[in-house]
């Protein structure tokens, strides 16, 4: 009777623990290489690559953003944003992009939960990279992309059209979002295209460009 009682004892915690949220985390300063976090009330300072309490790993951190992976999706954060139990990012999500030294705006973004520094094209129809950049990151465009001939600022070229698994600009998320790997090194940075800026609203006053999810 008591071994029982131990086996409905193990099987009824198994399933508290099965039942229990992701932990809440929060930035709360950032460093190259390192932030610290708060994580279910608890601030712990993380080197790149460790993990925290609840299983909380710091991917990549510099002074502007954060990379974190909870309960095995990853997620961009800045400075003072937070990612509650049940995965909705509380911070307002307005993106602000001040323009570059080139005369075009860039941001910080995921691509498949790796990071990369988009540049804003409102003439691209979707996301579009260059098979180094597909390369870096992974993407075998060549398996799992269809042929297709695309116009480009230099020309005519050679391209492959793909699903990637979920693009994160400022920590808004998108999943099976179309994009096109050209052949080459060129766009020398992946474009943000229409297809994902249609889901913001564009404010651009001067040299600044002001993005604001619709959803």
């Amino acid at each position: 009777m008591r071994h029982i009682k131990g086996m409905v004892s193990a099987f009824l915690m198994l399933c508290v623990g099965g039942a229990m949220a992701a932990p809440a985390v929060k930035v709360l300063a950032l460093f190259p290489g390192k932030a610290m976090l708060e994580i279910d009330g608890k601030r712990k300072v993380l080197a790149s690559g460790a993990r925290g309490p609840g299983g909380v790993l710091l991917v990549s951190a510099d002074a502007h953003r954060a990379v974190v992976e909870i309960d095995g999706e990853r997620r961009e954060m800045r400075l003072g944003s937070t990612v509650n139990a049940s995965y909705a990012a509380t911070e307002r999500r307005e993106i602000r992009i001040l323009k570059g030294g080139h005369g075009g705006y860039f941001v910080d973004g995921l691509i498949n939960g790796q990071p990369v520094r988009f540049l804003v094209d409102t003439g691209a129809t979707s996301i579009a990279l260059s098979e180094v950049d597909a390369g870096r990151l992974g993407i075998t465009h060549r398996i799992d992309g269809v042929p297709i001939n695309v116009a480009t600022a230099s020309g005519r070229a050679v391209g492959h059209r793909l699903k990637l698994d979920s693009i994160s600009v400022n920590g808004v998320r998108l999943n099976d979002v179309t994009a096109v790997v050209i052949e080459g090194a060129s766009p020398q940075f992946p474009l943000l295209g229409m297809n994902v800026l249609s889901q913001f609203e564009m404010d651009q006053r001067e040299n600044l460009l002001i993005l604001r999810s619709k959803y």
